[in-house]
């Protein structure tokens, strides 16, 4: 299952690990009060469904999705709102869940979606962080893991819709970044 990858970021267990902390976290955060999870479909699905268990305060779970990577291994375009969420979100606590913090573009769009809608709070818990590639100022109130700019998929992150079923976070081999029919 790994060969499509140059080399492993993050393995299954680290991730395991890392999305109880962050669960502990959030939950220390927020206490008893309720959180409408926000997550940016589809790179985040399979990590909001592993976050929302370890979590022990409320939730209202939602999912936004977005789109900017197309088939690229870089965002070809702003992001594009193309599924918004259905939740009521005035004066309730948001928390939005993303597979990746590149380069800011994509939360900032959902920020500005979200504070629309008047919540009490909106914070931001992210799978990954690239290190030195944002654009548009944006620091997440929880992160799994800093890596470094190279292009990884796995564990819900894709390429063309490929490979987010490996259980890991890796560096795709770069004969695979271009897109096969």
């Amino acid at each position: 299952m790994y060969k499509e990858l140059d080399e492993i970021l993050v393995t299954e267990q680290q991730i395991r690990m890392r999305t109880h902390e962050l669960g502990k976290e959030i939950s220390d955060t927020y206490g008893d009060e309720e959180i409408s999870v926000i997550s940016i479909v589809n790179g985040a699905i399979i990590f909001t469904a592993d976050l929302l268990r370890t979590i022990t305060s409320p939730v209202r779970l939602d999912c936004i999705r977005v789109s900017s990577y197309g088939n690229s291994t870089t965002p070809e375009t702003a992001p594009e709102i193309l599924d918004n969420m259905r939740l009521d979100l005035a004066g309730r606590h948001v928390l939005i869940v993303d597979d990746i913090l590149d380069t800011g573009k994509t939360i900032s769009k959902v920020v500005d979606v979200i504070t629309k809608q008047n919540p009490a709070s909106i914070r931001s818990c992210m799978l990954l962080e690239k290190i030195g590639t944002r654009e548009v100022v944006y620091q997440s109130d929880f992160v799994g893991f800093s890596i470094p700019n190279k292009f990884v998929v796995g564990y819900g992150l894709d390429f063309a819709g490929r490979y987010r079923n490996i259980p890991v976070i890796g560096v795709l081999k770069e004969k695979l970044q271009t897109v096969a029919v």
